[in-house]
C-alpha cells in the first residue's frame, strides 16, 4: 500500500507541475516596448486595477502623501514630460506620481499600471530636476517593461513547482523553494538594470541630462554605507555595477540619436 500511495503522490505532483508550466508558457507574449518575450497573463486594465488597489496601502506604509504641494507639482511635471516624450505615452497605463511623506527610507518604486512613488528621504537627497527625472524614468521603465506582472506570473510558476514537488516527494519542498528564490533573485537584478537603461533613454528623449542618473547612483551608494550586502544576495545590483551599465547605455543612445 505504501508503495502505491507513493506512486499516486508522484503522479499528482507531476500533474501539478505540468499544469503550472503549461499555464506559464501559454502566457508568452512580446513586450512592444522592450522587444522581449515575456510571460504575462494580465491585461493593461488588470495591471492598472492592481496598481490602484495597492496604492493606498503603499501610501499608508510610508506615512501618506507629502504636504509640499510645490514639490508634488514638480514631480507631476517631470513625470508627465517623461511619459509624453517617450514610448511610455503609448502604453495605455494610468500614470500617477506620488511624493511620500516618509523621510527615513531612501527609496522609489512603482506598481503595475503606472503608479510611481518616491519617498521624501530620497527626494531631499537629489540635487536637481535631472536626477529626479532619472529616478522617475527608472520607475516608469519598470512599468512599461511589465516587471511586476512578469514577476507575478513567475512566482505563480515557482509556487506550482514547489507544491508539486512537496506533494510528489517527501522533503523536496525545501530544495524547490531554494531554487525558486535564486531564480527570483536573479530576475529582480535584471529588472533593475533594464529599468536603468530604459530610464536613460527616456531622459534623453525628454531633454534631461542622463549623466545625472550616475549622481543618483552615488547618492544610493552613500546611503547604503560601507557594509553593503553582496550583490548576489540582493535583489538590486551594486550601485557601482549599475553605474557601469548606465554609462554604456548613455553612450549607446547618444550615438544612436
Amino acid at each position: 500500500m505504501r508503495g502505491g500511495s507513493g506512486k499516486i503522490r508522484l503522479f499528482i505532483g507531476l500533474a501539478i507541475v505540468a499544469f503550472a508550466v503549461l499555464k506559464y508558457c501559454s502566457s508568452a507574449s512580446t513586450n512592444e516596448f522592450t522587444g522581449e518575450t515575456q510571460y504575462v497573463d494580465l491585461t493593461v486594465d488588470e495591471e492598472i486595477a492592481l496598481g490602484l488597489q495597492a496604492a493606498p496601502s503603499m501610501m499608508q506604509q510610508h506615512g501618506g502623501l507629502h504636504p509640499d504641494s510645490q514639490a508634488q507639482a514638480q514631480l507631476d511635471a517631470i513625470g508627465a514630460k517623461l511619459v509624453t516624450s517617450s514610448i511610455a505615452r503609448k502604453s495605455g497605463y494610468k500614470w500617477e506620481f506620488h511624493l511620500l511623506a516618509d523621510d527615513r527610507t531612501i527609496n522609489a518604486f512603482a506598481l503595475p499600471g503606472g503608479q510611481c512613488f518616491i519617498t521624501a528621504a530620497l527626494y531631499s537627497q537629489l540635487e536637481n530636476e535631472d536626477q529626479l527625472a532619472g529616478v522617475m524614468g527608472h520607475e516608469i521603465g519598470h512599468v512599461i517593461a511589465k516587471h511586476s506582472a512578469a514577476r507575478m506570473s513567475k512566482d505563480g510558476l515557482a509556487q506550482g513547482v514547489i507544491t508539486g514537488v512537496a506533494v510528489g516527494a517527501d522533503g523536496g519542498a525545501e530544495a524547490a523553494q531554494a531554487i525558486a528564490q535564486m531564480l527570483t533573485m536573479k530576475y529582480g537584478r535584471d529588472d533593475e538594470l533594464q529599468s536603468d537603461q530604459l530610464g536613460v533613454k527616456m531622459m534623453i528623449d525628454a531633454g534631461y541630462n542622463p549623466e545625472e542618473m550616475i549622481g543618483v547612483m552615488n547618492i544610493l551608494k552613500a546611503a547604503a554605507g560601507p557594509n553593503r550586502t553582496p550583490e548576489f544576495q540582493s535583489t538590486h545590483p551594486d550601485p557601482e555595477n549599475r553605474i557601469e551599465r548606465i554609462r554604456e547605455a548613455i553612450e549607446y543612445y547618444k550615438n544612436k540619436s
